[in-house]
């Protein structure tokens, strides 16, 4: 089961079969990506998951524009500074802004100067066309559960030639570079998702329909609302917005009263509600960063129900300006 599952994913993402390495999700992939490479100097975009930021305690951000681009201008004088035993890591799509990365122009960069490139793609598969060879990076995360598979299991891809030292001795399992006893209907389940991914792309032009309809109904009764990143290319799914002073948290509550559940950014981060160090990181204010909240749309979304959360949006809005005036 464990091997069938192997193949298939490799068949679906464009790596081989003996180069991935099953871990307990995205999380563990990335720590074994950065940790397992044993790299002088690592490199991380200023967007990226915490589960890159945190992994290390002597990473160096890598500056984004206002629309939480990496430049590939700004990277290529880095590696000039300093490409002596460096890796690279940069997301493929932000997890709370949906914003896509160049990074097959961004790994090309990373080669020349001769730093191995890393790339966490777990928010890419049935969003968008994903292949790992045509990406041409080095090693490359993905999560079951983000399309819709189990929670619990996910995996390091490695390119071929390129390896890592495992984090987790013990057992030799995975070829040796994650010890411990694999997680089976787990990884069962990885495989059987991965059957879903063409009917998951075939639908991203409806949801994307759904995403830009309901951004500009907010738009149209809340002028003064700031979406980030749309003005670059993003995935279908997601939407990040706020009104600058309209506290994000209050937001969410107010939502989760209608029966709505948004989040204020990373979804593994709700129910700690922080300004979001992505929208930080794109230059956006602390306030603003506080005030913004996501939104995700799935394959199941109805357009009724996006009406609906416009709606209740709008409402809720007016009523907590309603509320600071009073204060």
């Amino acid at each position: 089961m464990v091997e069938k599952a192997r193949g298939e994913i490799a068949g679906a993402f464009g790596v081989t079969h003996e180069n991935i390495i099953f871990t307990s999700g995205a999380t563990e992939a990335n720590t074994l990506a950065l940790a397992g490479t044993k790299r002088r100097r690592v490199l991380v975009s200023g967007v990226e998951h915490l589960s890159v930021l945190e992994v290390l305690g002597n990473v160096e951000k890598i500056a984004v524009d206002q629309t939480g681009l990496v430049s590939p201008e700004c990277l290529d004088t880095l590696l000039r500074y300093d490409a002596n035993s460096v890796l690279v890591s940069i997301m493929l799509a932000n997890n709370e802004t949906g914003v896509i990365q160049p990074i097959a122009e961004l790994a090309r960069i990373a080669h020349e100067h001769g730093a191995l490139f890393h790339c966490d793609a777990v928010q890419a598969p049935g969003r968008i066309p994903l292949n790992m060879s045509e990406l041409g990076v080095d090693m490359m995360t993905l999560s079951a559960h983000k399309i819709g598979g189990p929670k619990g299991i996910g995996a390091l891809f490695l390119a071929p030639g390129v390896e890592i030292t495992s984090i987790f001795n013990g057992g030799g399992q995975e070829r040796g570079r994650r010890g411990g006893t694999e997680n089976v209907p787990a990884i069962a389940g990885f495989g059987a998702a991965v059957m879903d991914i063409h009917e998951m792309l075939n639908n991203a032009g409806h949801i994307a329909r759904l995403r830009d309809g309901m951004e500009q109904a907010i738009l149209e009764q809340a002028p003064e609302v700031v979406i980030h990143g749309h003005k670059a290319p993003r995935l279908v799914n997601t939407s990040s917005f706020g009104v600058d002073g309209v506290s994000a948290e209050t937001q969410v509550i107010a939502l989760d009263l209608s029966g709505i559940a948004i989040s204020s950014g990373s979804a593994c981060s709700s129910g700690k509600v922080t300004p979001s160090h992505v929208l930080r990181a794109m230059g956006q204010s602390e306030t603003m960063s506080a005030s913004s909240v996501r939104v995700s749309i799935g394959v199941e979304t109805k357009e009724e129900e996006i009406e609906r959360f416009v709606d209740a949006w709008v409402s809720s809005l007016k009523m907590i300006k309603r509320q600071m005036d009073a204060a």
